[in-house]
């Protein structure tokens, strides 16, 4: 059999390993959409979506045999078993080719309104095909928490391993200061509508429902008939916006996650750690007080983030901690109201001690009415009382009533540890350390105010506004803007607390000046009035202030706020490391390296001066910034730069694919927290030390050669115009899937690449199913190790796909020497997880695109030199990083991830088709008006057609971005 047939083979076996729960479901919801089209657009659009369908399979694999069955209208069966783009053979890939051009011809005949239908249909395939994954995954990890044995990547793993080797007496020290801190960040890569996203979610819970029903057979048609209806409301429903968000749409949406997810899975990790921490024999004991800290906090930079979003007021910043305590108000009042209900706990059984004795006669001084009301409700039931009494201040604190209202969150948790005491002195420790132990878990981790408001801001516009000042004249705008923000910030402090809004977050700072320029603004900002606790973080993006990180931090803390500040919070010191920037700059490998290189020097620059460091990583969800395994992220740190603290952004579509679903949501967490505890360990600290030092020379010569070749391409004389045309990159905007222009400033013409905001680059270059962000320039990187020349250099591009052997025809020195290279690079990768985390990241993104796709909106741009560097850089890097990782082919170790992409790659291709024949249109006809003696009739036609392919346009990014599960 040759290497191909074994590929095939083995993609095969991918789709035929697909477990059968999830199988059935997507059968389903496919065959209910395949009824919904039928019946909105007769039968003629559903043979359209079906001959589509069928020519996309028949590009990717060969035709089935006559006497198959024919397949059901969009179900996923005859694609399942495509081998995705493995053929490697001239002949296969020239049948590639003409298929897709009688594909191309095939789109291109339809009148454009059919062609819209068709993409809505893939598109809304996709949304139910997340879904039934999402119902699998979520049925898996049930059915691993119900096993016995501790799991990969579980809690009681990662405690079991660190007490084993450090000792139970240090895991508490670092149980002490553990910190897990996700940032919720406004980001525009969420393409779907808020209504398409509830949609989605009511469909969600109905298949969960069937899930449970297929044990009642009478339950199943009622189940049914709604997923129809939701799914048929689903179709009706328009994918795109027709207003752009705002900053307060934002707001609102994020706040599902925590409403829906974060406020209840936070106690349920905190118990599953504590229960870890004790062991199965005392977990099932007599419950006793947890030495588990409410080790989660959460930041929030929507509504707060200014940096290029002019959007973002002062007022915007208030109304969202308005929005945000209002939740997290609700969210206790409701809990405790629950809480206090249940604890019917008679006086006779367990008396109230003293302090909560005085405490109800207090309640009924103040509040005497009240107080009798609810102890007619609970006659001698004190803790209900009591408990339904803090539910009523609770509620008059966001009511704002005066005369009942807490004054912040620690008189409320101070209540709540009274009960507490009461109860496990009088011997009802169960109720003690119960559900009321899980609600002061959520006072404490949520607060008053949910989660701490963040603002950012670029340091060119503090400069701006401190020359403006010190001039003397009328300010501008924006100066009075940057003035009425720190005014907000001490509003919100004033009436949330300081954790509410104390971070401020400095983009581009590149001197000590960037953060004194903060404080002088607070300062004239404030003249008559209490300064706001301000906590600057500076945010190091570029290569070069990745460098100069150090020196900066030293002039920062001789500032003199800074100073008292560090004075007062016990020297505790946050840095921000931006990776979505520093890989638009550097490629993947240069900025994968010198951000751990910076981590490095920021780890003995505060061990030597006796801080308290923080690292604040500033992630994407796309590969090509930063995103990947998150667990698999952490333990890849420098060594000490995790030390019991791990604070990270969770942007656009990842929190609803991490967040949107309490199992899943519970997983992810378990995983970041296990990480962080294994991370902090001696041992990983040590392993992670000796292999940057055994293989920096290795990583060093990668580096140099991965930077020439990623900058040889994006500083190519004009790369940006090129990259405007083969991707939707300027209409990106045209989605409205964030309140943030594209670009930082708000102009839309394409300038230079430094304008351009990280995540629209990411985002494009996935549409063209190019994925050029997670890998470009790792081929060239690697073939310097191997002692290869580089892609452009050699024209590597002409290679097949499938050749994986590097240094195996070599004769002679040459050839030893590359055999040599490539033994040197499988060591590395095998040896150094940071190494690990980059190829394993660079051949998710190579799985995910698609050579023969992108081919064609390369074209687009007219320029053969750019297309051939690109796809010969392509090329040798997915021969090496198989030879290197040692798979036969891409995914060859992930067959979950592996199946996923393998399901879709068909249904993306035709929706990539459509997407290539609007960009075609749209590309080569001119603007409304532009064509001389045009007459008005013939102005508005042009410009009626134009209108007509920009939405077809839009609805294929959309779908794209649902196919490949991710945007920017």
């Amino acid at each position: 059999m040759s290497t191909d047939a074994g590929r095939h083979v083995s993609r095969d076996a991918d789709r035929q390993q697909m477990p059968e729960p999830m199988r059935r479901d997507v059968r389903l919801l496919g065959d209910l959409l395949g009824e919904v089209l039928r019946e909105s657009g007769g039968q003629d659009l559903l043979d359209d979506v079906e001959r589509l369908r069928l020519a996309v399979i028949a590009a990717r694999h060969p035709p089935p045999p006559d006497d198959a069955p024919p397949g059901s209208a969009v179900s996923p069966d005859d694609g399942a078993d495509l081998p995705g783009d493995e053929i490697a053979d001239l002949a296969g890939d020239q049948i590639a080719d003409l298929a897709g051009d009688e594909i191309a011809a095939l789109v291109a005949g339809w009148p454009l309104d059919r062609a819209e239908l068709v993409a809505r249909a893939f598109t809304v395939y996709f949304h139910l095909t997340n879904l039934a994954e999402e119902q699998h995954r979520v049925r898996a990890l049930r059915e691993r928490d119900a096993g016995a044995a501790p799991v990969r990547e579980s809690l009681a793993s990662a405690v079991s391993e660190f007490r084993q080797e450090q000792g139970a007496e240090h895991l508490d020290e670092l149980l002490a200061r553990l910190r897990v801190h996700p940032v919720l960040t406004a980001h525009p890569t969420e393409a779907r509508r808020r209504a398409v996203v509830t949609a989605l979610r009511r469909i969600s819970v109905l298949l969960a429902a069937l899930d449970h029903a297929r044990q009642d057979a009478a339950e199943q048609p009622e189940i049914r008939r709604k997923l129809r209806e939701e799914i048929d409301l689903l179709w009706l429903t328009s994918p795109l916006r027709d207003r752009a968000m705002g900053p307060i749409d934002e707001v609102r949406t994020v706040m599902a996650a925590f409403d829906e997810t974060l406020f209840l899975v936070a106690p349920v990790l905190y118990r599953a750690l504590d229960e870890a921490r004790r062991g199965q024999t005392e977990a099932h004991a007599t419950p006793a007080a947890s030495a588990v800290p409410a080790f989660l906090r959460f930041g929030s930079w929507v509504g707060a983030d200014r940096d290029g979003n002019p959007f973002v007021t002062a007022q915007v910043t208030r109304e969202t901690a308005v929005i945000q305590a209002d939740h997290a108000l609700r969210a206790l009042e409701n809990a405790t109201t629950r809480i206090g209900r249940a604890l019917t706990v008679h006086a006779d059984a367990a008396p109230p001690g003293p302090d909560l004795t005085l405490a109800l006669e207090a309640a009924e001084t103040a509040h005497p009415e009240l107080l009798a009301d609810l102890e007619a409700r609970s006659p001698q039931e004190p803790y209900r009382t009591y408990l339904l009494y803090l539910a009523q201040r609770l509620q008059a604190t966001r009511l704002r009533h005066a005369d009942l209202a807490y004054r912040g969150c620690a008189e409320f948790l101070a209540d709540l540890r009274l009960v507490q005491d009461s109860l496990t002195q009088a011997g009802a420790v169960r109720q003690a350390f119960g559900e009321l132990q899980h609600l002061i878990w959520q006072a404490e981790t949520f607060g008053f105010h949910l989660a701490g408001l963040e603002i950012r801001q670029h340091s060119a516009v503090h400069a701006r506004a401190l020359r403006e000042i010190q001039a003397g004249g009328p300010l501008s705008a924006e100066t009075n803007e940057v003035l009425a923000t720190f005014r907000a910030a001490g509003w919100i402090q004033d009436r949330f607390g300081v954790d509410a809004c104390r971070r401020y977050v400095v983009s581009f700072t590149r001197s000590a000046a960037d953060i004194a320029a903060v404080h002088e603004l607070a300062r004239r900002a404030m003249r008559s009035g209490r300064l706001p606790v301000l906590d600057v973080v500076p945010l190091f993006e570029s290569g070069e202030d990745l460098r100069n990180a150090t020196s900066v931090l030293d002039d920062m803390l001789a500032l003199e706020p800074v100073a008292a500040r560090l004075a007062a919070n016990g020297r505790r010191v946050e840095v921000m490391l931006g990776y979505s920037d520093s890989a638009k700059e550097l490629g993947p490998v240069s900025a994968t390296l010198r951000l751990f290189d910076a981590q490095e020097r920021l780890v003995r620059w505060a061990a030597d001066r006796e801080v308290t460091l923080t690292l604040f990583h500033g992630r994407g969800g796309a590969l090509g910034r930063g995103g990947g395994p998150a667990g698999r992220a952490v333990l890849a740190q420098a060594p000490g730069s995790v030390d019991g603290r791990f604070k990270v952004t969770e942007q656009g579509e990842v929190i609803f694919a991490r967040y949107g679903h309490q199992v899943i949501a519970r997983r992810h967490l378990e995983q970041v927290t296990s990480a962080v505890l294994l991370a902090s360990a001696p041992a990983v600290r040590e392993r992670n030390a000796a292999a940057a030092n055994r293989f920096r020379r290795i990583a060093n010569q990668m580096e140099a050669a991965a930077l020439r070749a990623y900058r040889d391409l994006v500083e190519a004389p004009g790369f940006a115009e090129w990259l405007a045309r083969i991707s939707p990159l300027e209409e990106i905007s045209g989605l409205r899937i964030g309140s943030r222009p594209a670009r930082r400033g708000i102009a839309s013409a394409p300038v230079g690449l430094d304008d351009l905001r990280a995540i629209p680059w990411v985002f494009s270059w996935a549409q063209t199913r190019m994925n050029l962000p997670g890998w470009y320039g790792l081929g060239s990187g690697l073939a310097a190790v191997v002692g290869e020349t580089g892609a452009g250099e050699t024209g590597v591009g002409e290679m097949g796909a499938g050749e994986t052997g590097v240094g195996e025809t070599g004769a002679g020195a040459a050839g030893a020497s590359r055999a040599g290279g490539l033994r040197a690079a499988q060591e590395a990768y095998r040896g150094w997880p940071l190494l690990a985390v980059l190829f394993d990241n660079a051949e998710m993104s190579l799985a995910k695109s698609d050579r023969r796709i992108a081919a064609r909106y390369l074209a687009l741009g007219g320029r053969d030199d750019l297309t051939a560097m690109v796809l010969a850089e392509y090329d040798l890097t997915r021969r090496l990083v198989l030879a290197v990782t040692g798979h036969e082919r891409l995914l060859a170790d992930r067959p979950v991830l592996s199946r996923a992409v393998t399901l879709r790659d068909p249904y993306v291709d035709a929706l990539s088709h459509l997407q290539l024949r609007a960009l075609n249109e749209l590309r080569a006809a001119p603007q409304a008006g532009t064509g001389e003696g045009d007459s008005p009739v013939d102005r508005e036609a042009t410009g009626a057609q134009r209108d007509r392919l920009h939405r077809l346009l839009l609805l294929t990014v959309s779908g794209v971005a649902a196919g490949l599960q991710n945007t920017g």
